[in-house]
């Protein structure tokens, strides 16, 4: 990233500053419960996201939005997961560190997540004050992988993509950096393996938050 002075980390959330994938796998299966359909393992569940919550559910419920029962279930899972989606999710180790030092050292940051806005606004001002900007999926914005909400928050931060990095935890992410025309660092602690990753077309990899702070200055 020698190329490009960075001022400017656009972060994904879940799965790369989060771990929510124990509340998210909770939410499914109280609304397969209700709707009787059969349930979930956090396996399935790690496989399922990372396009929002309606293509988790897509995923989950069987045969998706052709189910007749499809609709319930996704008001079902919307609901509970409002009220429960900070019951088991945690910061990951040495994220909350990483952020402080990042905006010590004068970094602008924004979240940027296909998860409901409401909810992204909630974990944010939760977990990460030191996050300056944090955009969910909201009306009229398309989701990632398009860049849309990347570039609504370079706009909000007042910074240009070319002196911003995207780190994020999925395939999803390599694809909205690539289409926001940013450099994207993949972290290891998520929902993907590196396997998986490099197939997607990751060049960038560290395996612990401490190690984004020697990418950056590289």
């Amino acid at each position: 990233m020698s190329s490009r002075k960075i001022t400017t980390v656009i972060f994904d959330l879940d799965g790369t500053l989060l771990d929510t994938l124990e509340d998210l796998k909770n939410a499914t299966n109280h609304a397969l419960r209700v709707c009787g359909m059969p349930e979930r393992t956090l396996g399935e569940i790690r496989q399922f996201v990372g396009n929002g919550v309606r293509n988790l559910m897509v995923r989950a419920v069987p045969q998706g939005e052709e189910n007749p029962g499809f609709e319930r279930a996704f008001a079902v899972f919307k609901e509970y997961y409002g009220e429960h989606c900070n019951d088991e999710t945690r910061a990951y180790d040495g994220i909350p560190a990483l952020l402080q030092e990042l905006k010590n050292a004068g970094y602008a940051m924004a979240i940027v997540s296909n998860k409901i806005d409401s909810a992204v606004q909630d974990l944010c001002a939760r977990y990460f004050p030191q996050v300056d900007v944090a955009i969910g999926d909201r009306e009229n914005l398309r989701r990632k992988p398009e860049p849309d909400s990347v570039f609504l928050a370079l706009k909000a931060l007042g910074r240009t993509r070319e002196e911003a990095v995207y780190v994020g935890d999925s395939d999803v992410d390599l694809a909205t950096a690539q289409n926001a025309g940013l450099p994207c660092i993949s972290v290891l602690w998520g929902f993907r393996d590196r396997e998986f990753l490099a197939a997607h077309g990751a060049t960038t990899f560290v395996e612990t938050p401490s190690e984004i702070t020697s990418v950056l200055s590289r």
